[in-house]
């Protein structure tokens, strides 16, 4: 066969590309039910990590995540454990934040008056800006942050130490700091209305 025809051409183009597909494919076969297990593995320390709840190592987390119920409430799946004589909840979320979705969980104390910890588990946000959403800075202002009226306020950084509901804004991201407020009023409400007899 002549390798500058295009029969050749198109059989060779073929035989590379499903070799390559194939192997593609093996792998992800081979690979899936790991992938599957470090997913878990990921929301269980998010979990834990929106209820303030530390962890050392994965075992530690498989252990703590077997005491936290998983409850179903008009239905929202809730995560909820009973620590020192109070019922925390932990809520997983998705929003759009400024270029895609932002995914996380926010933990709660059962009457919503006060988060308990924020989590984020993945997010598009622009690196350096919106994507500082993920850091520890940000999200250290959501420990045990007593809310006002039921909600938060993002507001240009500033004085928010000690004031209810207000959260230092992520600078030069002000978009992405508006989603978070607007996703996380909108889940305080819905979680509000699903715990409404239990408070």
């Amino acid at each position: 066969m002549n390798k500058q025809s295009l029969p050749y051409t198109v059989v060779f183009s073929f035989i590379v590309c499903f070799a390559f597909v194939f192997l593609l494919s093996l792998t992800h076969q081979a690979t899936r039910e790991q992938v599957q297990l470090n997913q878990q593995l990921r929301l269980q320390r998010s979990v834990l990590s929106a209820l303030a709840i530390d962890y050392q190592d994965d075992q530690e987390v498989l252990r703590l995540f077997d005491d936290i119920e998983t409850v179903e409430r008009d239905g929202m799946t809730l995560y909820r454990i009973d620590r020192d004589d109070e019922v925390l909840y932990a809520r997983i979320f998705a929003g759009s934040g400024v270029w895609g979705t932002i995914n996380g969980v926010v933990g709660v104390d059962q009457d919503i008056s006060r988060t308990v910890a924020l989590e984020i588990i993945d997010h598009n946000e622009t690196p350096g800006l919106g994507g500082r959403v993920d850091e520890p800075e940000f999200k250290r202002q959501f420990l045990d942050k007593p809310l006002d009226d039921g909600k938060i306020d993002v507001v240009r950084e500033g004085d928010t130490e000690g004031v209810d509901g207000r959260i230092d804004a992520i600078t030069g991201a002000t978009g992405t700091s508006k989603a978070i407020e607007t996703i996380l009023n909108r889940e305080f409400e819905r979680l509000r209305d699903a715990l409404r007899g239990e408070v």
